[in-house]
């Protein structure tokens, strides 16, 4: 194989996987799974974990997780619906997973977050342009959230 097809492949694959990156930001409400994304992506699903993670960072999985969490706590900010209603709006079939991966990835449960956020927006007199908002918000990734037990030592 030349240097020139290998390119092209590297080219093609990393097509691909922004193609599955966008359907993921697209369709994170619906049903998805690693297998399912490998299909419409044609590549299997250890390929696509393995090429996704090496040009992202994390897994397909994770970062469906993650922007699931992200509108998640858009929605808890705007505190119209309840976290339930929250957790299955964002996709998450099990209200338990749903609640031990916001905590993962926010710090705090999402009861926790619709009061603390319900609170700061009474505080606040100007709101902040969206785009900051989501800077700010934007969940941490692999369990690098402070816990509650280490602000208590």
């Amino acid at each position: 194989m030349t240097a020139r097809a290998s390119g092209e492949d590297q080219l093609r694959d990393l097509a691909r996987l922004r193609r599955v990156r966008d359907r993921i930001d697209r369709d994170y409400a619906q049903p998805l799974d690693v297998e399912a994304l490998a299909r419409g992506a044609s590549m299997s699903a250890g390929h696509l974990s393995r090429q996704f993670r090496a040009a992202y960072g994390e897994s397909p999985y994770s970062y469906l997780m993650t922007r699931r969490i992200e509108r998640a706590m858009a929605l808890l900010r705007r505190g119209e619906m309840s976290v339930t209603d929250v957790c299955f709006a964002v996709g998450s079939s099990s209200l338990g997973t749903f609640s031990t991966r916001f905590t993962e990835l926010v710090g705090m449960p999402p009861s926790a977050y619709r009061k603390q956020a319900a609170s700061a927006a009474g505080l606040v007199t100007g709101e902040l342009p969206p785009c900051i908002a989501k800077q700010i918000t934007r969940p941490v990734r692999n369990r690098e959230a402070p816990t509650v037990a280490a602000d208590l030592a």
